[in-house]
């Protein structure tokens, strides 16, 4: 029996940025989980599950992160370096003001990526910032001069769609 072949797409990520007012509407949680998605790569049809085919995301105005019931208050973070007596707890609210909701954004999004050997490369490709600037803006996917995901980019495509047509 012959070795299955198993052809695999080249790397090449994308950026994916995530609106401003796309952060506010969906809890942490609910954007940890598409964010995940996007950093494993599972939106897209090639992807495989040995393969690190996802893709860059930036999150912007992540001061704005908001959480539902108490869980800000409630939920504790733990870290434990394995000596007795070194038990560590920090809450969430106190993690925010200390690290701000960057860091509570990537501890949500750490815990949701598979535990294994590609965890850090996808965990890297998660940019997130406490405000509006950060220094991706070159790097986002751009189409007829609006960037992807963001309002109104579907009609571009559309028109370009429709000036092929026109042209063959």
């Amino acid at each position: 029996m012959a070795p299955r072949l198993r052809l695999h797409p080249p790397s090449r990520p994308l950026h994916h940025q995530i609106p401003p007012e796309a952060i506010t509407p969906p809890s942490l949680g609910r954007l940890a989980s598409r964010i995940a998605t996007l950093l494993m790569g599972k939106h897209k049809p090639i992807w495989d599950p040995s393969t690190d085919c996802g893709d860059y995301v930036v999150v912007t105005d992540c001061a704005a992160l908001y959480t539902t019931g108490k869980k800000m208050w409630r939920k504790q973070y733990y870290r434990h370096n394995t000596r007795p007596g070194s038990l560590q707890q920090i809450s969430m609210d106190v993690l925010k003001e200390k690290f701000g909701g960057a860091e509570v954004l990537r501890k949500a999004v750490s815990g949701m990526l598979p535990k294994n050997r590609l965890r850090e490369k996808r965990l890297a490709r998660l940019k997130a910032f406490e405000g509006e600037a950060h220094p991706f803006k070159k790097n986002l996917i751009q189409f007829g001069g609006r960037v992807v995901g963001q309002p109104g980019w579907e009609k571009v495509v559309r028109a370009v769609r429709e000036g092929d047509k026109e042209r063959i």
